[in-house]
């Protein structure tokens, strides 16, 4: 991903014609999308806080983070996959609304870097734990990507569950089908603070909280699931 791709995309987030662009499309989300889905949302206050806020949801469609930004009051930005930066109109849109270019799969510092500047500025991101987009209602693994953030930036991070968007919009489907989606949001973690006598979060401490918030994000989507009327996880 080149730096200019990234570069451009923040140039073009931060003017005042995208911040205008962005609550035309929010409204029109909440119009037409939250009917169509039946978008019902819990304890969603949490997400409008003062930033410098991450909101943590699991990935189980590209559903999920346009119904999410758009249930919050203030704009929320988002790391989106590079792919979508590869052709100059959807790059301009995504900008426009907003979205940072990210490799998906693997750390990407220079994202990171860019998510991290645009916390200490005060504003709110969507930064999805698992990476990719999963499958099931069993959260994967972490990345520590929002623990990270959150030590360097003092952020809180706000899990959320998402259940229904698979069902409405798998990956391998082009057009959406009507259901029932629900999302949850639980309360704000703190952001990890160093251990006494050391200037820095360190890995375990990451790694811990990263734990700390996967067990949070099990729990959000359990009961999400159960209020969409979707099957439990096994063991559950």
């Amino acid at each position: 991903m080149s730096a200019d791709i990234r570069e451009k995309a923040l140039t073009v987030g931060d003017r005042r014609s995208s911040l205008m662009i962005y609550r035309i499309v929010r409204g029109i989300v909440r119009k037409v999308l939250f009917p169509f889905f039946r978008v019902r949302g819990h304890n969603v206050e949490v997400l409008n806080a003062p930033g410098p806020v991450i909101l943590a949801p699991v990935h189980r469609s590209n559903l999920d983070s346009v119904l999410l930004a758009a249930m919050c009051t203030p704009r929320v930005r988002a790391l989106g996959k590079e792919s979508l930066f590869t052709t100059w109109g959807v790059s301009w849109v995504c900008a426009a609304l907003g979205a940072i270019p990210v490799r998906r799969g693997e750390a990407d510092r220079d994202a990171l870097a860019a998510a991290r500047m645009l916390l200490d500025r005060g504003e709110s991101m969507i930064v999805f734990p698992e990476g990719t987009r999963q499958s099931g209602a069993e959260i994967a693994e972490l990345f520590d990507g929002a623990a990270w953030l959150a030590a360097r930036t003092g952020a809180r991070v706000v899990p959320v569950g998402i259940a229904g968007t698979e069902e409405a919009l798998p990956s391998e489907s082009r057009f959406p089908k009507r259901g029932r989606v629900e999302i949850r949001a639980g309360d704000p973690l703190p952001a990890p603070l160093p251990a006494k006598g050391k200037r820095r979060v360190d890995r375990d401490q990451m790694r811990e909280f990263t734990m700390v918030l996967r067990d949070a994000l099990q729990t959000l989507q359990d009961q999400a699931r159960a209020e969409a009327g979707l099957p439990p996880r096994a063991g559950a």
